[in-house]
């Protein structure tokens, strides 16, 4: 099966919500500025390429019919919802476990950094804040993501998804949580944190925005002029 492409996602308008939640109490390390989260796949990295050479060895190792364009195109989710589409139930977890040993020789280098995001991150910390990676995926290859791009985030949290995330964002004290799916949008309210949206990965500004995102950018581009304006005092 050939490789599609994966075009560029359409850009979105921003949007803010006149009433936004309360942050939670800080437990994080004492900083003059924000200690925002960050979403990994379609958020900081385009997991596409690497996701979809993915499932196509999966596939040809286990004669499994597994359509990756499909896969590909409703990332988010742990990896074990999308593998119990292809596979029998009693064998989702032992094929998720051979997925993730195929991983890092396959995906790592395949996957690039989306525009914005080495900046995104240098804007929280130049702030004087702490910019942390919580994700659904797997953290051994959410930790191999970042130092093969040279990201440099002050913490990586692996596996946990929609309101699971609110576990580590609460944890570590952030105010803001930066994702591109409704899930994101869900785990920033459960946390209490301030929820911003960007239309880069499966949903759209319209889906992020009655998900009840605070926030939408069209991209992380975006990030460090939003930024720069933010002031969590001002949410009252």
């Amino acid at each position: 099966m050939a490789s599609a492409p994966f075009p560029a996602a359409a850009a979105a308008t921003t949007a803010t919500a006149s009433v936004s939640p309360s942050p939670s109490p800080s437990t994080s390390p004492s900083t003059s500025g924000p200690t925002v989260g960050f979403d990994l796949d379609m958020t900081l990295i385009d997991s596409r390429p690497g996701i979809h050479a993915c499932y196509l060895a999966l596939a040809e190792r286990t004669g499994a019919y597994i359509d990756a364009d499909l896969a590909v195109s409703r990332l988010g989710p742990p990896l074990v919802e999308e593998i119990a589409h292809w596979f029998p139930a009693e064998d989702v977890a032992a094929m998720a476990d051979l997925y993730r040993s195929m991983y890092p020789a396959i995906a790592i280098a395949a996957t690039p950094a989306m525009d914005g995001a080495r900046e995104a991150i240098a804007a929280v910390q130049a702030a004087g804040g702490r910019a942390i990676v919580v994700t659904a995926k797997y953290e051994p290859s959410a930790k191999l993501h970042i130092e093969h791009l040279g990201l440099a985030p002050d913490a990586v949290i692996g596996d946990l998804w929609a309101e699971q995330k609110a576990e580590a964002l609460r944890e570590h004290g952030a105010s803001v949580y930066v994702g591109d799916h409704i899930g994101d949008v869900r785990g920033a309210r459960a946390a209490e944190a301030l929820s911003v949206a960007v239309a880069t990965g499966p949903c759209s500004a319209a889906e992020l925005t009655a998900a009840g995102a605070d926030v939408v950018l069209a991209g992380l581009g975006e990030f460090p002029a939003w930024l720069a304006g933010y002031r969590p005092a001002d949410r009252a």
